[in-house]
């Protein structure tokens, strides 16, 4: 039940981290369109592999931070500050909402490559991953153990999948309706966003830090 759980919130995240607009949703719903469904299909494949691999890059420092109580501290403080930043960009952008613009990438390259050159030069992935392991390690959903890794990182490229599903299958439809209502997918993110923080900032304060590294590490 435990590592059906990590699964779950594993495919979760990554399944809403998806959904706003951006360069590489967008360029499935293009190429899908140029090229048919199995081409996008191949795109979110590609794209999915890199974030996988990230994600276990940024679990081994997890393991390294983990043994290293003080950082691990910094990383909580530094993650839970990330959240607060997150939330006030998402409603900031909500309140200043004037559309979506985006660079599709060209058709140079097959799917599957420009995939994963749009995924491997997306800035995010490890400061994303690496923020929602520590929120979910602090709820001690996901304990720092190889199979629950395992289940995590099998959860997070189902997510990313079904994510790019929606606007491989969905198309151009999709991309009109989600611009349409850009500002309330933003200020719903934010307002996730800046519930999470306000949990992770009640942990730290409420529970010390030597009690929350030892229940990790048992």
């Amino acid at each position: 039940m435990k590592y059906l759980k990590v699964f779950y919130w594993g495919m979760l995240v990554s399944f809403l981290g998806s959904l706003p607009l951006g360069t590489m949703n967008v360029a499935a719903t293009h190429i899908s369109l140029e090229q048919g469904s199995s081409a996008g299909m191949v795109y979110a494949f590609g794209s999915m592999i890199i974030e996988v691999i990230m994600v276990r890059v940024a679990l081994v420092g997890m393991d390294w931070l983990l043994k290293r109580h003080r950082l691990f501290h910094l990383l909580e403080l530094f993650t839970t500050g990330l959240l607060l930043v997150l939330a006030i960009a998402s409603i900031i952008a909500a309140i200043r909402m004037t559309g979506f613009t985006s660079s599709i990438p060209s058709n140079a390259l097959h799917p599957f490559w420009t995939g994963a050159l749009l995924s491997i030069t997306n800035p995010l992935h490890i400061p994303f991953w690496m923020g929602w392991t520590t929120v979910l390690m602090n709820k001690e959903i996901l304990q720092p153990q190889p199979m629950q890794y395992n289940w995590y990182i099998t959860g997070i490229g189902m997510g990313t999948m079904a994510g790019f599903a929606v606007f491989v299958y969905g198309g151009s439809y999709f991309i009109g309706q989600v611009s349409m209502h850009q500002d309330l997918v933003n200020w719903v993110v934010g307002t996730v966003l800046f519930i999470t923080f306000i949990i992770q900032l009640r942990k730290i304060i409420s529970i010390p830090a030597a009690v929350r590294y030892a229940r990790l590490v048992r």
